[in-house]
């Protein structure tokens, strides 16, 4: 019963921000979209229990309009950042002011670790994409700098000033220019591309409802090659009003390795499944 208490409390002051955030003339960043979107994350983070099947109706549509707007405003900010990072002569060391670098750093570092458990000791992927990369691509730039030192990065992003923006930000390191790629297309476009990747990334906003995270998903399957490894990001609790949700069930043509939910300030759960086929040279 009090767990129950507790979780309607938890809804009703989630749809309370998401009303003043709907009331808001842009998301550009600014002091109110600021204070209004760290309360909102500063709520979801908690423990807590919520069955999104068993929502009422309307809050199941204010979860959708809510994860939409968050990608929107996370957009937003990532365009802002990058441009101010952009006007230095070495962008990349002036990251860490992104308000939320360190939380990159921290879930680079868990998918990083999932990733190695599934992946030989002796080998690193040669190639590897990253879907949705966005205008200031952290995942890949932290990836590569700390962990993945002889990848070669495929960012793509739908958005052509977006990667314009990312290319900028790398092109004064000379290791990194030569090992991100960044294309601009949807997904859904690439096909035997997918084939010459050992590992894809998919952004958790890729596909901000179910209905279209699983054609994203499914388009992978048809196209990865067999035994290549695709981690996903994914929510659990109350973090399922900022970000889609993928079950397990939902990777058909992939094998499940395994579900993390963390438990601390790294908002996203981490999903890594495997092409079902022979696994490619390398694997474990």
């Amino acid at each position: 019963m009090e767990s129950l208490q507790k979780e309607i409390i938890l809804v009703e002051k989630v749809c309370e921000i998401y009303h003043k955030i709907s009331k808001l003339d842009t998301l550009k960043p600014s002091k109110d979209v600021d204070t209004l979107f760290t309360e909102l994350v500063r709520t979801c983070i908690p423990p807590a229990s919520i069955n999104i099947s068993t929502l009422r109706a309307d809050v199941q549509e204010i979860r959708s309009k809510l994860i939409k707007l968050c990608c929107e405003a996370e957009g937003l900010l990532e365009a802002f950042f990058s441009t101010i990072f952009g006007s230095f002569p070495n962008p990349l060391r002036h990251l860490k002011e992104f308000p939320y670098y360190s939380n990159y750093l921290k879930l680079s570092r868990l998918e990083f670790d999932i990733l190695t458990k599934h992946y030989s000791s002796s080998h690193h992927p040669k190639r590897l994409a990253f879907v949705g990369s966005g205008p200031l691509p952290l995942t890949s730039i932290v990836l590569a700098s700390y962990h993945l030192k002889d990848t070669i990065f495929h960012n793509y992003d739908i958005d052509s000033s977006a990667n314009s923006m990312a290319s900028h930000l790398v092109s004064s390191d000379s290791d990194l220019s030569q090992r991100m790629v960044f294309h601009t297309a949807n997904i859904m476009d690439v096909t035997d591309e997918l084939k010459g990747y050992d590992v894809v990334l998919l952004a958790a906003l890729v596909g901000m409802d179910i209905d279209e995270k699983v054609k994203v998903i499914d388009h992978l399957a048809k196209y990865m090659a067999p035994g290549a490894l695709l981690m996903l990001r994914s929510a659990h609790g109350a973090r399922v009003f900022l970000y889609p949700v993928v079950e397990p069930q939902q990777l058909q043509g992939f094998q499940v390795l395994s579900v993390f939910h963390p438990d601390d300030d790294v908002i996203n759960s981490v999903v890594i499944s495997r092409k079902i086929g022979e696994p490619i040279k390398g694997m474990c």
